[in-house]
C-alpha cells in the first residue's frame, strides 16, 4: 500500500475543521427517513432550484444535474439540513467528492442499487501536477461530510485487478474520511483496497463489499451487519486491514452476522497496525478462509498486541483447529462489545 497521505495532520486538519465549522452535534441523527425521498418526486418542476431539499440527479438532463458532483456542489456550504440528493439509474462515470462543509447529505438510489458511481484511478496514476495520486486520492468517490447516509448506491472502481505484491495497483471505490456516517444496501466494488475505512464511526448494513486484498482497510470504528462480503481471487488474498496503532485508539472493524464468500483463498485480516482490531461475530465463513486465518503482517511482535476475534461463527471457513495461537475465539462477555451499534456509539447518531 502507498500511504504517503495518510498521516496525523490529515485527520487533526479535518477534525479542526468540523470544530470550527460547529457540525458534530451530538444529538443530530441519521434516521430511515434521510433514506427516503417522496413518492411524488419524479412530479416535480426542475428549474435548476433545489425544492424541499431533495436534488434529483438524471443523465438525461430530466433533474437539477446530469452529474452527481453536479448535484454535490449544490448543496451549500456550511449546510445544517438533511438535503437528499436522489440519483437516477444509470452509469455515472465520474469521480465525487462530498467535502467536509456540507454535511447532512443523503445520496439515494433505487433498492436494487442500479444507480452506479464508476471511475478507475490507481494509486500510480499521476494527477494534473504530473504526481501519482496515491491511494489516498485514487477513491471514486470519497466522502468527508459528517452525517452522510445513502441507500442503494454503488461505488465502483474498475481498475484491473491486481496481483498479490503488485505496486502501486491500489484502487478505492469509496473512501470515508468523516464521522457518522452509513450505508445501506449499497455495493461496493473494486479490487485491491476496495473500501478505505479512514477514520470515523461508520455503520455498513446489509451492504455488498467485494474485492481482493486487503479490501477494507483504515483507522475507522465500524460495524458491518448483516453483509456480504466476496472475495475475488486466483490466488490469495486478505479481508480486513485495521491500521490501529495504539491500544487507546477507539478504532477498528466489527463484522456481525455477514456472510463470506467468492473464490481464492484468503485471511479475515492482516495487522496493519501494531493493536489492529478485528472481530467476527455470527458470520458465515465459506471454505475461501485459510485455514490459520489471521497474517501478523510478516511482523510477529505484533501477535501480542493485536485483537483477532471469532465468536459463534459457522460454516467450512470457521473451524478453530489450524487457527494461529494468537488469534482469540472469544466468550460472550469478550464478544459483547461489538455484538450491536453501541460499538459504534449509535444510540448518539442512528435513529433505526
Amino acid at each position: 500500500m502507498d500511504f504517503a497521505f495518510l498521516t496525523l495532520s490529515v485527520v487533526v486538519l479535518l477534525t479542526a475543521l468540523r470544530t470550527q465549522m460547529g457540525i458534530c452535534l451530538s444529538e443530530n441523527f441519521i434516521s430511515w427517513d434521510d433514506l427516503e425521498v417522496q413518492k411524488n418526486f419524479g412530479q416535480l418542476s426542475f428549474n435548476n432550484k433545489v425544492q424541499g431539499r431533495v436534488i434529483v440527479v438524471a443523465k438525461d438532463g430530466s433533474g437539477h444535474s446530469r452529474t452527481v458532483q453536479g448535484g454535490v456542489n449544490l448543496v451549500p456550504d456550511g449546510n445544517r439540513e438533511r438535503v437528499k440528493i436522489f440519483i437516477q439509474p444509470g452509469i455515472y462515470r465520474e469521480k465525487v467528492i462530498v467535502p467536509i462543509t456540507k454535511p447532512y447529505v443523503s445520496f439515494i438510489g433505487n433498492r436494487t442499487s442500479e444507480t452506479v458511481i464508476s471511475w478507475n484511478s490507481t494509486a500510480s496514476d499521476r494527477g494534473s501536477d504530473g504526481q501519482v495520486v496515491g491511494t489516498f486520492a485514487s477513491a471514486s468517490v470519497a466522502i468527508e461530510s459528517d452525517y452522510f447516509c445513502a441507500r442503494g448506491i454503488t461505488f465502483e472502481n474498475t481498475a484491473p485487478s491486481a496481483l498479490p505484491g503488485a505496486q502501486g495497483m491500489q484502487a478505492v471505490a469509496l473512501r470515508v474520511s468523516c464521522d457518522k456516517a452509513m450505508f445501506f444496501r449499497c455495493r461496493i466494488l473494486g479490487s485491491q483496497d476496495t473500501l478505505f475505512d479512514h477514520y470515523g464511526r461508520h455503520y455498513f448494513y446489509k451492504s455488498y463489499i467485494e474485492g481482493s486484498i486487503d479490501f477494507i482497510f483504515g483507522k475507522g470504528r465500524s460495524l458491518y451487519q448483516g453483509c456480504t462480503l466476496h472475495a475475488i481471487s486466483d490466488s490469495y488474498g486478505a479481508i480486513a486491514a485495521s491500521q490501529r496503532d495504539s491500544s487507546s485508539e477507539d478504532t477498528g472493524f466489527s463484522f456481525l452476522k455477514c456472510h463470506l464468500n467468492g473464490s481464492g483463498i484468503f485471511y479475515l485480516g492482516r495487522a496493519w497496525g501494531r493493536y489492529s482490531r478485528v472481530v467476527y461475530s455470527y458470520c458465515h465463513l465459506e471454505g475461501i478462509i485459510i485455514p490459520e486465518g489471521w497474517n501478523d503482517w510478516g511482523d510477529p511482535s505484533r501477535r501480542g498486541t493485536v485483537l483477532f476475534g471469532e465468536f459463534m461463527c459457522k460454516g467450512r471457513g470457521a473451524s478453530s483447529k489450524e487457527r494461529v495461537p494468537w488469534a482469540k475465539t472469544l466468550s460472550y462477555e469478550e464478544a459483547k462489545p461489538f455484538l450491536n451499534r453501541s460499538f459504534i456509539d449509535g444510540d448518539q447518531w442512528l435513529r433505526l
